[in-house]
């Protein structure tokens, strides 16, 4: 038998295309990949409009409401199905819209395709293979022969009709109806996991004393162990977030997790300077998976109405533990070495690495499936059931070029990821800037020569304020949610950081101002000023994230990363040029400027509240529901 074949067609029948057209799920984008499940009934509920009806939505410009009518019944049946589709793939190709990103962006998906096709466009586009033509049939002419004048397979079925997916809304295995225990435990988990993770990286700020008398250092070189730790913090949550979405959290957070906890310890036992500045950058590097994944856990878990709740917990872990690592690493240093600052952190992390082992499930809604198809073809022995997802295998060099770079991508391309993350990043630096601060106002002028990280309790005090005053607002946001048909509003989440950003620069200039006039001014004054700063820097920080996560859903590992790397930039950089500012400035000055700055982004969440519905129907990768 010949080595070639002709092309062997593999496209659909009549018959499965009209299934596929009728076939919609119990709640749409089975994936409560992209949106939340409960709420995307709201589409496939509308009643069908009348002829009338339909041509003024048309009318309005509506991407939603063509595929609407479109799948209600009519006399055309699938001719005006087809140019409904081909209408909208103009649309697309005169906006440069990704044509397979752009129903599921849109929220139009919900009537329009099968949760299995729905399921395969998510894992093309995280895989980076969106671009490609998918195969329609299969090419025998440059194959190999079967040998023994064996003929070639027959073409199999269509695929999609074995793709497994979630069975209804309330499918147990959906992280979304796991029991409210279980999920609290893992986002207490998860929280605890980046609380140890940024403990690492302001704890050795307590060390810096001790490290200059050993290494006969300045303490701009001894600072670098806090700066090159957050600059790793930079540089790989543009791996991780990618890696996330294709391969699952819980591979990625242990992974991190683990090799944190080897590098911290290595940085325990090292000898040398070189050492130990190497080891503080790797540690940050390889743990730094927490700061863009476990935001993406919350949404894989949380539907919109209680999402807040929980990022709220994780946003409490990323901002406590700059501040209370400093408090805890000037006892250690009093009484030990400043190796047991590593020692202590890298025992409570690994602690935190156990529990995740033993108890984190896999909360990645595509990942879930795949682990269902393995599972279900072990129990068969049919190797023809699989997962959408199982599709997404790359090569390393095809995660470099298609996945690892979207989050940088996304954050120079994107006005409201860039403009959002300015803010978040300008706002983590002056956490960070802090601990240079406070050791100069309480210790180098009120003569705090012992405990003199105290004061920063005030900064925890207004943290926790601004926590519980988040949550209370939350039933503001859900109000607004369930008005809008239960589809998130990422713009109602910035209310509270309008008050928080007005509240942010008062706290800077009254502890600059207040704090470089000891001998005028009880040091009480200053530190009530922290509160005031601690509950700006909260009230900035939550609705960045919340925010974030209802712009870009699916993708919001990838945004999380971008701002990520830019806010630990700003993070890392901050600390350097800290002492110099406050020491040939003054206080009173230095605080003045970063104060003016603060007041200068006041705009920012005004001019998203205003124009950030537009900003997103105009992005690639946000979505409008």
């Amino acid at each position: 038998m010949s080595s070639t074949a002709p092309l062997v067609s593999a496209s659909e029948s009549s018959e499965a295309k009209t299934r596929r057209s009728s076939d919609q799920g119990s709640h749409g984008v089975d994936g409560h990949y992209y949106m939340d499940a409960r709420n995307t009934n709201n589409v496939s509920q509308n009643k069908t409009t009348s002829g009338d009806e339909a041509v003024g939505a048309r009318d309005t410009g509506s991407e939603l409401d063509p595929l609407v009518s479109a799948s209600q019944p009519s006399e055309d049946g699938d001719d005006e199905y087809a140019d409904v589709v081909q209408n909208l793939e103009a649309k697309e190709a005169a906006s440069q819209a990704d044509p397979d990103l752009e129903l599921i962006r849109t929220g139009t998906n919900a009537t329009s395709e099968t949760s299995a096709r729905i399921n395969r466009r998510v894992s093309r586009f995280l895989s980076g293979s969106h671009m490609e033509p998918e195969k329609t049939g299969i090419d025998y002419s440059n194959c190999l022969p079967m040998g023994g004048d064996r003929p070639f397979p027959p073409v199999l079925p269509d695929r999609e009709q074995f793709e497994v997916a979630f069975d209804g809304p309330n499918d147990p295995l959906h992280p979304y109806n796991w029991p409210h225990s279980k999920r609290a435990f893992l986002c207490a988990l998860l929280g605890l996991n980046a609380l140890s993770v940024v403990m690492g990286s302001s704890i050795f700020a307590s060390a810096v004393t001790q490290i200059c008398e050993i290494y006969h250092v300045a303490q701009v070189v001894a600072i670098l162990g806090v700066t090159l730790f957050v600059f790793g913090f930079a540089a790989s949550p543009v791996i991780y977030a990618p890696l996330s979405e294709l391969y699952g959290r819980q591979k990625m957070l242990i992974m991190s997790s683990f090799g944190y906890v080897c590098f911290t310890f290595a940085c325990a036992v090292s000898k040398d300077l070189q050492s130990i500045l190497i080891t503080r950058f790797f540690a940050g590097f390889i743990g730094a998976a927490p700061l863009a994944i476990v935001p993406a856990c919350m949404f894989d878990m949380y539907d919109n109405e209680s999402r807040g709740t929980a990022v709220t917990i994780f946003a409490m872990g990323v901002f406590m533990g700059p501040i209370l690592a400093p408090v805890f690493g000037s006892y250690i240093t009093q009484y030990t070495t400043w190796r047991w600052t590593q020692y202590v952190t890298g025992m409570f992390a690994g602690v935190v690495t156990l529990l995740l082992a033993y108890f984190y499930e896999e909360t990645h809604h595509p990942t879930i499936l795949v682990k269902k198809a393995r599972k279900m073809r072990e129990q068969t022995g049919n190797w023809g059931i699989r997962a959408a997802h199982e599709d997404a295998e790359l090569s390393l060099k095809d995660i470099a070029q298609k996945t690892i770079t979207r989050p940088i991508y996304m954050l120079v391309t994107e006005p409201i990821l860039f403009c959002i993350t300015l803010y978040h990043a300008f706002v983590y630096g002056i956490l960070y800037l802090m601990l240079e601060a406070y050791p100069i106002v309480f210790e180098g002028k009120y003569h705090f020569y012992k405990n003199g990280e105290l004061p920063y309790i005030a900064l925890l005090v207004g943290m926790g304020v601004n926590a519980v005053y988040n949550v209370y607002e939350e039933k503001f946001y859900i109000r607004q949610v369930r008005a809008n048909d239960g589809k998130p509003l990422p713009e109602a989440r910035l209310r509270t950081m309008v008050i928080a950003g007005v509240v942010f620069p008062i706290g800077i200039l009254w502890f600059c101002w207040t704090g470089n006039y000891p001998d005028k001014v009880h040091f009480m004054v200053p530190t009530v000023a922290g509160s005031f700063i601690g509950f700006g820097l909260i009230g900035i920080f939550l609705p960045c994230f919340n925010y974030l996560i209802d712009s870009y859903l699916f993708l919001a590992a990838s945004a999380i990363a971008g701002n990520t790397f830019m806010r630990s930039a700003f993070g890392a950089s901050f600390p350097l040029f800290a002492g110099f500012m406050f020491e040939n400035m003054g206080v009173n000055w230095a605080g003045l400027l970063l104060g003016l700055f603060a007041l200068a982004m006041i705009p920012v969440p005004l001019l998203l509240m205003k124009y950030g519905k537009q900003l997103r129907q105009r992005s690639k990768f946000a979505f409008v529901l």
